[in-house]
């Protein structure tokens, strides 16, 4: 009777962790395939022709949207006043160090012809050389 309670079980106190990595799991899996489809950039319908000409990947050139109700865009922040583009572009060009100016216009293909030439004329005032009009290549091919 001088001994302890050997033979006795004794309780663990440690969290089950397999519920908690299965949920993790599925987050993971859902953002996974959830990622690919958000569309990045403001929602324009871009014009379709046919002769297109192939440029390299737009990942490293800044990009202007003008949406369908004449709303500019550009990378990410809405310009309210035309007049504030050409600052905007010179300071991104600025802060990304580019040698190289080319912006690319992705204008919604309902858009006035008059907006669309009054936003290349804001990109042309902050020195800007190549303005690239995108444009879908068309499905009669």
């Amino acid at each position: 009777m001088a001994g302890g309670d050997t033979g006795a079980k004794s309780t663990k106190s440690e969290p089950n962790v397999v519920p908690l990595c299965d949920i993790l799991l599925v987050l993971l899996i859902i953002f996974m395939v959830v990622t690919p489809m958000i569309k990045k950039g403001a929602n324009v319908a871009l014009p379709q022709m046919t002769n297109t000409q192939d440029q390299p990947e737009p990942g490293n050139m800044l990009t202007v949207y003008l949406e369908k109700s004449g709303a500019v865009t550009f990378e990410g922040v809405v310009v309210d006043d035309l007049a504030k583009l050409a600052l905007l572009v010179e300071e991104k060009l600025e802060e990304k160090k580019q040698a190289d100016s080319k912006i690319l216009l992705n204008a919604d293909k309902e858009c006035e012809y008059g907006k669309v030439i009054d936003v290349m004329n804001e990109i042309r005032n902050a020195n800007i050389e190549i303005v690239g009009l995108v444009t879908e290549k068309s499905s009669s091919d």
